[in-house]
């Protein structure tokens, strides 16, 4: 139940003074539905208003100006504006208005009288003049024009300026709270009150006033991610406090493991201990396993699968697409079956009197192992005894669709794989109520990739050389750009591509992009590792995890333009197999210092955490949003980069805030309930759940 104290910041936003049925849509598109969201909306920018003479105008600057008003100009046409010739005792000022104002103006603002006016100044040929001044007041009511006005975002239908007023009304409804962080942090940190720090939020008196390294900023910031991660350590220890069946090593796993070809990397070894200690733990595992590209995580998770079955229980594998799947199923089905347990594969293509057969053997405990896409949790799907749900690329399932595959079963042990290295710094972020395990060393014997970076202007070179390699029997991808605003226009680039290729190289080059259906990707990519095709053209769609050992040469098409974490992703695509594979980074000249950067430290490193840190860096401050594309929690105050030494702060206080008061029923406790409630991240709003 919320508390009563936040009863007036979570009324509608249609209680604001001036938010009737026209305005109330706009301002729900803008902040959201109710009046905490308003007193969230930060100004972006500040206008600072100088008093000033017209003589020492400044162009471009917006000033403050007291002058008598002279003569009323009527337009001539109606695309012409009105004028309002006026002076003060240095020189002569022209006010404009475009539109019927004229009446109206001097009717409110005679010949003769004095005004102050506030504007933007421009020149307009050897006269100064202000086009709609922002303030048009009599001298008598000069204090209303601040010297610093915030301006917010705006929408079409609602200026800055009646943004900034609902805003600072929102701001007013806003109720002192009682205070939630540690005293002792608070004095450290030089932190004003949650009320005071909203306040200067809106109050900047300067640029730096708007930076996310003000102490204000900083509060709202700890503030929001104490919410999150102690939702988050609440979650997990609901987890960890659901009994489960204790699942002592077997012998099925080590006869596995001593078949394979190769022997686990130290790192692996350390993921598959901490597995086994949590399936021994008798209480429900929720671990993620972080590895870069081909750092071999399914190999740790079917060792894990492999102790269930020995246990008598079933496991599943849960991919986003079938062509991964199906890899996963290739990957873990011989070296399982050798030791008798059985595995299937099971997606949305499986009909008839098939699908039936692997229906029943699930149901009645035949077959120890499922692997598959969306199809295992349809209700269709019934298991014996479910104990393991692995998920492979978690980031892209829902939170209900991870928890319809472990309603399977009773108490199930949940493993999740990402191939997507995320900094320490951040992990916190998108996998706080998770356990974390990293694989941070590659198998060996896999090949290095050469990177090079190669202008655009050596393109027939590349060509030249494609075509070369290709004739020899390897195979390619070629990356374009996600560059314009409109999917058709990058799809033509795409597509222009391709066809330029096939008239370079032959018949062979395939084409995927992002407006193909999912069973079209499956089938180009399908004939891409079948060999049926030399070249694949691609957009970014080109699958994490895709395995094609043949495919040896990644061409990137304009590389500047991608993210580094994005480019490192994309070079894994190759360098699977034995034979040496090469990355062409191709780019226009100049570069940019970040885009230099960028691509220097993928030549140097193909270590996907160092990448990872390295792309945190020259990111900089303000670039939440591509990291909100990767999963990271959708905050207001919070920026996961500029604020990363918060993260580990906030998260550190809420493993002690549960250790010591896990009820939340202390004085502190209370009032982080009123935190949560302001945020809205509570142990139990799955619709917030970024991991």
């Amino acid at each position: 139940m919320r508390p009563e104290i936040l009863f007036p910041v979570f009324a509608p936003v249609t209680s604001l003074k001036g938010v009737g049925s026209r305005v109330a849509p706009l301002l729900e598109k803008l902040a959201g539905p109710i009046v905490r969201d308003v007193a969230f909306l930060r100004p972006h920018s500040v206008i600072r208003r100088e008093r000033s003479s017209v003589a020492a105008a400044m162009e471009g600057a917006v000033q403050v100006f007291e002058v008598r008003i002279d003569a009323y100009k009527r337009p001539r046409a109606p695309q012409q504006p009105w004028r309002i010739e006026t002076h003060d005792e240095t020189g002569l000022l022209s006010l404009v208005f475009f539109g019927r104002f004229g009446g109206d103006l001097e009717a409110k603002h005679p010949v003769g009288s004095r005004r102050v006016v506030s504007g933007k100044v421009e020149r307009f040929g050897l006269n100064l003049q202000i086009a709609h001044p922002d303030y048009l007041l009599p001298p008598e009511r000069a204090s209303e024009i601040p010297p610093f006005e915030a301006v917010y975002p705006a929408t079409a239908g609602l200026p800055p300026r009646t943004v900034r007023k609902f805003a600072l009304e929102a701001l007013e409804r806003t109720p002192d709270l009682p205070e939630w962080q540690d005293g002792a942090w608070l004095a450290r940190e030089g932190f004003p009150s949650w009320r005071e720090a909203l306040a200067l939020t809106h109050a900047p008196q300067g640029e730096a006033d708007l930076s996310p390294l003000t102490r204000h900023a900083r509060r709202l910031a700890f503030d929001e991610l104490l919410a999150h991660q102690l939702a988050m350590a609440q979650r997990k220890a609901d987890r960890r406090a659901a009994p489960a069946p204790a699942i002592a090593r077997g012998d099925i796993a080590p006869r596995i493991e001593a078949a394979l070809p190769f022997a686990l990397t130290g790192a692996q070894q350390r993921a598959l201990a901490d597995l086994r200690g949590d399936l021994a733990a008798g209480e429900r595992m929720s671990r993620l396993i972080q590895g870069d590209v081909g750092s071999g995580k399914t190999v740790v998770a079917m060792l894990a699968m492999a102790e269930v079955a020995a246990a008598g229980g079933q496991s599943a594998l849960m991919a986003p697409t079938e062509i991964l799947a199906r890899q996963h199923f290739e990957t873990l089905a011989g070296p399982l079956s050798d030791q008798g347990v059985a595995a299937v594969l099971l997606t949305g293509r499986d009909k008839g009197a098939a699908r039936a057969e692997k229906l029943r053997a699930l149901a009645s405990g035949a077959v120890k192992v499922a692997v598959g896409t969306h199809a295992l949790f349809q209700d269709e799907v019934a298991f014996q005894a479910l104990q393991l749900a692995v998920i492979d690329e978690q980031h892209r399932f829902g939170v209900a669709e991870r928890q319809r595959l472990q309603a399977k079963g009773e108490a199930v042990h949940l493993v999740a794989m990402s191939a997507t290295p995320i900094p320490r710094t951040l992990e916190l972020t998108v996998y706080g109520d998770l356990d974390v395990s990293r694989i941070d060393e590659k198998p060996p014997g896999r090949t290095p990739v050469a990177t090079r970076a190669v202008p655009m202007s050596r393109l027939a070179e590349v060509e030249a050389r494609l075509h070369q390699v290709v004739a020899q029997g390897a195979q390619a991808f070629w990356i374009c750009p996600l560059v314009s605003e409109s999917e058709l226009i990058d799809l033509k680039a795409a597509e222009k591509r391709a066809q330029e290729l096939r008239e370079r190289i032959g018949p062979g080059v395939g084409l995927v992009h992002g407006k193909m259906s999912g069973p079209e990707k499956d089938a180009v990519m399908a004939d891409f590792a079948d060999g049926k095709i030399g070249v694949l053209v691609a957009t970014t769609v080109v699958e994490v995890g895709v395995n094609v050992p043949n495919a040896t040469i990644m061409v990137i098409e304009q590389a500047e333009r991608f993210g580094l974490a994005q480019l490192h992703q994309l070079r894994g695509r190759v360098g699977r197999g034995s034979r040496e594979s090469a990355c062409l980074l191709l780019y226009d000249p100049p570069l940019s210092e970040t885009a230099q950067k960028r691509l220097d430290i993928l030549r140097r490193t193909d270590d996907g955490f160092l990448i990872a840190e390295t792309d945190l860096e020259l990111r900089g401050g303000g670039d939440a949003l591509g990291l909100r594309q990767s999963g990271f929690p959708a905050y207001v105050f919070a920026d996961p980069i500029a604020h990363r030494d918060l993260i580990a702060a906030a998260g550190d206080d809420a493993r002690l805030i549960l250790q010591r008061d896990p009820d939340l029923v202390s004085e502190r406790g209370q009032a982080l309930r009123v935190l949560q409630e302001l945020f809205d991240w509570r142990a139990a709003s799955p619709l917030k759940d970024a991991g």
